[in-house]
């Protein structure tokens, strides 16, 4: 059983910064792709950035692309996402994710995710 803990939430100001980190335990990290997902007040769950068992391809939503930079280090079994620029509508609870499954290219859709951790909230002031 794969166990996945997000960390690094918090409220900031628009144009500040924040690190996301997403412990995993009980898997094969290294053999995972995984992704952040987020859930904005009163919308569906989307995507924000996937990346592969490698770290060597990324996927970024548009909304984020040029701001959000997604990385693992496969020796802490730890996947983080780097948040610039923050914007207010970037205000949601964001969700790490992983895929036992192989992929070359990390997908974007919830279905490929298997496991999912807990979330953690981001606020941006306007």
């Amino acid at each position: 059983q794969v166990q996945l803990v997000e960390s690094g939430g918090g409220l900031v100001q628009a144009g500040g910064s924040l690190r996301l980190s997403c412990a995993a335990s009980g898997g094969t990290f290294s053999s995972y792709a995984m992704a952040w997902f987020r859930l904005p007040p009163g919308k569906e769950r989307e995507f924000v950035a996937a990346i592969n068992w490698r770290g060597g391809r990324t996927d970024y939503a548009d909304s984020v692309k040029g701001r959000f930079t997604i990385s693992r280090d496969n020796a802490e079994n730890t996947v983080y996402l780097q948040m610039n620029s923050l914007k207010f509508e970037d205000t949601a609870d964001y969700y790490c994710a992983a895929s036992t499954r192989f992929y070359l290219t990390p997908p974007s859709s919830q279905r490929e995710y298997d496991y999912w951790g807990q979330g953690t909230q981001v606020t941006v002031s306007s």
